[in-house]
């Protein structure tokens, strides 16, 4: 067990199977942190991870996505959904990949996943206490990308994607009570975002949300902000951060089972390579750079 060190993950969309591969060598190598945070991809992956399920995660996102039922613009023309939100959070975890819920609740690691509430534009967290056997819900609500997903219900807000208003909720853990974090993420070092093109889109689609829409636009900037905060944080020895170091070659929306397959190997060995360096920190509370 990682004392007193929570772990943070980014979304990313299928970008989310290299966090997929961190977390299984971490599975392997029996890695466990009292808190896990987790947005959208990071959620899904962090689920399987916390049943302790090896293999799970590679399988439901690199075997299933050749499947025009998990995601393809033939979903969206007809559902406006472009991943098949019923398929990919009810028929896989219930009957085709069975997620183990027992598992899951048994372990005692707090898992908190956070959206966004369209109404205030601002981040909603959830843990265990907040959905209880509930959970693919938020998870599915962290999911739920504007444009590509409907809004979804629950304990009476309207949500959506976590990764809008909170992309690494890393200030959520610290205020939680975790002032060393893992923190893996889906873009290469030196990434920052651009301002979004579409925002005449987000007045168009959402004009009930008008927080929703400044949070969509200001949402480079807070992203930017906190790449700088978290690698400022890593200087100091309270992060120890996992990430590719050359840009992608994988998209939010890829389906190439090959590039999927290898960028999964990828977060594999990064974690690998930073094993030592998180056992010392953990025995030693000093995190010495490589």
């Amino acid at each position: 067990m990682m004392n007193e060190t929570g772990l943070v993950l980014e979304g990313g969309g299928m970008r989310g199977i290299y966090t997929a591969g961190a977390l299984e060598f971490f599975l392997e190598k029996g890695i466990e942190f009292p808190y896990v945070i987790g947005v959208s991809a990071g959620a899904c992956n962090a689920a399987s991870y916390l049943s302790k399920q090896n293999g799970r995660n590679k399988k439901v996102n690199v075997d299933f996505i050749r499947d025009p039922k998990y995601l393809s613009w033939r979903n969206y023309w007809k559902t406006g959904e472009l991943f098949g939100m019923d398929y990919v959070f009810d028929e896989i975890p219930n009957k085709l990949v069975p997620f183990d819920y027992k598992a899951f609740h048994s372990n005692r690691t707090e898992f908190v996943v956070g959206t966004t509430d369209c109404h205030t534009g601002k981040p909603a967290y959830f843990s265990r206490k907040d959905y209880g056997e509930d959970l693919l819900t938020i998870i599915r609500a962290s999911s739920s990308l504007p444009f590509v997903a409907p809004i979804v219900e629950f304990a009476s807000r309207h949500l959506l994607d976590g990764g809008i208003s909170d992309p690494v909720p890393i200030e959520k853990a610290e205020r939680d009570g975790f002032k060393k974090n893992v923190v893996i993420l889906t873009r290469n070092r030196g990434y920052y975002k651009k301002p979004s093109r579409f925002s005449f889109l987000v007045r168009r689609k959402y004009p009930q949300y008008p927080e929703l829409h400044k949070t969509l636009m200001n949402r480079y900037m807070r992203y930017n902000q906190t790449i700088q905060e978290i690698e400022e944080k890593e200087k100091n020895g309270e992060v120890l951060i996992i990430q590719p170091q050359h840009p992608l070659k994988v998209s939010r929306i890829e389906k190439n089972p090959q590039k999927l397959d290898e960028l999964y190997w990828q977060g594999y060995h990064d974690a690998e390579s930073k094993w030592k360096q998180l056992v010392d920190w953990n025995q030693s509370g000093k995190l010495v750079h490589s």
